[in-house]
């Protein structure tokens, strides 16, 4: 009978060569020929006679092949702790279907981080002049922030925190960078300033310069 081997190549056959996966697909197909062989004789001395519709699973069964060949899967059921921020840097567009519902109450996010993914977020939240004259806003950096993302939707869902700046420029790219990988960088309070030294200018002491590494 014709025989179908379904194999998964990984790194392990990568590293041995096409030589040792032949040899390991050569040695299944015995084993699976062996296997059908005895069947038929065994079919012979019972009289039974077999049909090629009836004559049992067939070997592209996943439960006949080797577990090497086989590519293990599984599915998120739980987020135990979320480690992203979840805000990102980007740019604001209008959506691509002008007669759709959702383009009359949301914009698309396009993150500049591609890890991260596009968002729809409410066209409240975009400046009051943006669906009139989208162009003015196609390199001005944003902050968005997801809030949700639904099974059953291709975007996720959330909410525009604030306008950087022109893209390129430094300020809104480090700012937009530090915001998305919650430094906080806001102005120290009087508490923390007062910490430092009052008498100015300070000069750090002979005796303190001779127990330290100086990197400077």
């Amino acid at each position: 009978p014709d025989v179908i081997i379904e194999a998964q190549f990984d790194d392990n056959d990568a590293e041995h060569g096409q030589d040792h996966l032949q040899d390991t697909l050569t040695d299944d197909m015995k084993k699976l020929s062996l296997d059908t062989s005895e069947k038929g004789k065994a079919a012979g001395v019972t009289g039974e006679h077999r049909t090629k519709q009836d004559d049992g699973p067939k070997v592209n069964d996943p439960r006949l092949l080797p577990d090497e060949f086989l590519q293990r899967t599984a599915k998120v059921v739980y987020i135990l702790e979320k480690k992203h921020s979840r805000a990102a840097t980007g740019f604001i567009k209008l959506l691509a279907d002008r007669n759709s519902e959702l383009f009359k109450r949301f914009a698309m996010f396009s993150p500049v981080d591609h890890r991260v993914p596009r968002v729809y977020v409410p066209l409240a939240d975009c400046p009051p002049d943006f669906v009139t004259k989208p162009e003015a806003y196609s390199q001005m950096l944003f902050i968005c922030r997801i809030v949700d993302w639904k099974e059953d939707c291709n975007f996720a869902s959330g909410q525009l925190c604030k306008s950087l700046g022109q893209a390129g420029e430094i300020e809104p790219e480090s700012e937009g960078i530090l915001t998305e990988y919650g430094v906080d960088f806001s102005d120290f309070s009087p508490e923390v300033l007062e910490c430092l030294p009052q008498n100015l200018p300070w000069v750090i002491s002979p005796g303190e310069l001779a127990k330290r590494r100086d990197l400077r």
